[in-house]
């Protein structure tokens, strides 16, 4: 098997919300849209986000009427103290503040307006030596 491309889709009410705070905040663009579905992408990650509007009579009847919930879109960055003052300062609210745990890793989280967790993350923290 040779992976070409990977993507995570999550299902919200509202996909215009979900796209404008990641194009907004975290700097997205749109490959791909409809109505009811676009995925986004950075030229520098190498994942999408799809986001797909609730109910969308494409996805299998089981998933249809799921919401995201229960993951973390994590974004690993170089300077998470620099991305958590940019992002107050955007008026973004952290919904985790920045900690440390144990392991290394650092992280805080943000929610979309669909409540889809942002986690930035560095995975390289000062325990992880």
């Amino acid at each position: 098997m040779k992976i070409t491309a990977s993507a995570v889709s999550l299902n919200v009410e509202d996909v215009s919300a979900s796209i404008a705070f990641l194009k907004d905040h975290f700097g997205f663009h749109e490959a791909m849209a409809a109505d009811g579905f676009a995925s986004l992408t950075r030229d520098d990650a190498a994942m999408s986000v799809v986001f797909l509007r609730r109910g969308l009579e494409t996805l299998p009847a089981d998933q249809r009427d799921d919401h995201a919930q229960g993951l973390i879109l994590a974004f690993e960055v170089d300077d998470l103290e620099g991305e958590l003052a940019r992002l107050e300062a955007e008026g973004v609210t952290v919904t985790m503040p920045l900690t440390e745990e144990e392991w290394g890793e650092r992280a805080f989280q943000v929610r979309d307006p669909n409540g889809v967790i942002v986690q930035l993350v560095d995975w390289k923290g000062s325990a992880a030596a």
